[in-house]
């Protein structure tokens, strides 16, 4: 059987053994918008929670965009036009427009990457655009606490002091914060380095309701909701897309009401039953540019682990194109190899803040814990691997035949769009 993953920006196939039990797992079959500035002119037109944006937009506004950075695929070609040309004739001038790429602590977006991030020239051309620095005090602006858990809210200047703040990104299943989007493109992806770094502590990541697809009592997803809150509010305009990147969704409204109904129609997708675990699980990491870095294919790990046996095998494939990810979380991977997984996360339970980046590490742990980690990637050198800290991988094919003639049990569960679909038990009672 020849299994096709995302992987880079070609895909990879091999071919696993006639005596493989595979259970395939994907979407269902997504509708697809044929006509997509129609269909983002309709979002525009019928907002979410909103009466009309003319109620709420004047001539004078200053209007602050945020869009996602280069780690999500995007669509910002489709709707960021149409968007600003809506603005336009309420009479907003360009002049007074920013699209701000929300970035967290990832790093900039620049030159061709950025007009690539962007997907049109008009857009460059006729309005300004610019990266957030979470590192940049003088850039934020500090709102207070949030009630329920203390955390200390700095946002960018520039999103805040706006009249009309927009945030826009992608509806998907989130290993942390439930499902990307909405109000996380404001925090952290707008938010200073303090209060991103708590979001991150060993206290959030560990709490078992901050997973994938889970906002109830989820303690980001709370603290996010009392950011937008201690903001006074946003708008947001939301896009799901199907496998090969197609537009299946778009919305536009009420930051909360219109996420939430984007998130309510990602769920029938994304949101994947499975009636047992598998002793071997193969997946990817949903391919560029999520897999650009090892940093973003452990979200694939995680995404995966949930239908994993106990001491099973979990191979996962990745480009890591870009190598390893930040200096920062080298260190922390680094620092795992080097003391172990219960050292390593004792000294992170002793944190307030989590040193940037090390927080991608502490969730590595959760899959480690559950089986073997097996990683086939064509982008690091042997020296980056041993950070790591899981098996490495020549050829999926080769080594999956070996592993499963080893095996008397030769069930195979495959997640060719990793962290994008999640699958989870489904236990039938008799």
């Amino acid at each position: 059987m020849i299994v096709e993953l995302s992987y880079g920006k070609a895909g990879l196939r091999f071919e696993l053994p006639d005596e493989a039990d595979v259970t395939m797992i994907r979407k269902p079959r997504m509708s697809i918008v044929q006509d997509t500035r129609q269909a983002v002119d309709f979002a525009l037109s019928h907002p979410v929670g909103l009466d009309s944006i003319s109620s709420v937009v004047e001539p004078t506004s200053r209007v602050c965009i945020a869009i996602c950075d280069v780690t999500r695929p995007v669509p910002n070609g489709i709707f960021l036009r149409p968007l600003i040309e809506m603005l336009c004739r309420l009479g907003v001038t360009t002049d007074r427009i920013t699209v701000l790429i929300a970035t967290g602590l990832h790093r900039p977006n620049e030159g061709e990457e950025l007009r690539a991030l962007i997907g049109d020239d008009w857009v460059l051309d006729n309005v300004r655009v610019v990266n957030h620095f979470a590192r940049k005090d003088a850039d934020h602006v500090f709102l207070g606490k949030t009630r329920k858990r203390g955390t200390v809210v700095r946002l960018d200047r520039r999103f805040v002091e706006a009249d009309i703040r927009i945030a826009t990104g992608l509806v998907e299943p989130h290993f942390m914060a439930g499902y990307s989007g909405g109000r996380k493109v404001i925090a952290p992806g707008l938010a200073h380095a303090e209060t991103i770094t708590t979001f991150h502590n060993a206290r959030y990541m560990s709490d078992p309701l901050t997973t994938n697809c889970n906002l109830s009592g989820n303690p980001l997803h709370e603290d996010q909701l009392e950011i937008v809150d201690l903001l006074g509010g946003a708008y947001a305009l939301n896009v799901v897309i199907d496998d090969r990147r197609n537009l299946s969704f778009v919305n536009f409204g009420e930051i909360v009401a219109s996420h939430q109904a984007a998130i309510d129609y990602a769920r029938r997708y994304c949101e994947v039953a499975v009636p047992s675990r598998f002793p071997t699980v193969v997946a990817s990491a949903a391919g560029y540019p999520l897999d650009a870095t090892y940093y973003q294919t452990i979200k694939g790990m995680v995404g995966a682990m949930g239908i994993l046996e106990p001491g099973g095998d979990l191979v996962i494939c990745s480009a890591c194109s870009e190598g390893m990810g930040s200096a920062d979380f080298i260190s922390a991977q680094q620092e795992l190899v080097r003391v172990g997984h219960r050292t390593f996360l004792a000294s992170l339970m002793q944190k307030t803040h989590a040193d940037i980046d090390e927080w991608q590490t502490q969730m590595q742990l959760k899959p480690m814990s559950v089986g073997a980690i097996h990683l086939f990637t064509e982008g690091l050198s042997e020296e980056e691997f041993r950070w790591t800290g899981v098996n490495r991988v020549t050829s999926p094919g080769p080594f999956l035949r070996a592993m499963l003639a080893a095996k008397s049990d030769r069930r195979v569960a495959v997640i060719p769009e990793g962290p994008y679909v999640v699958p989870s038990i489904t236990l039938h009672s008799h």
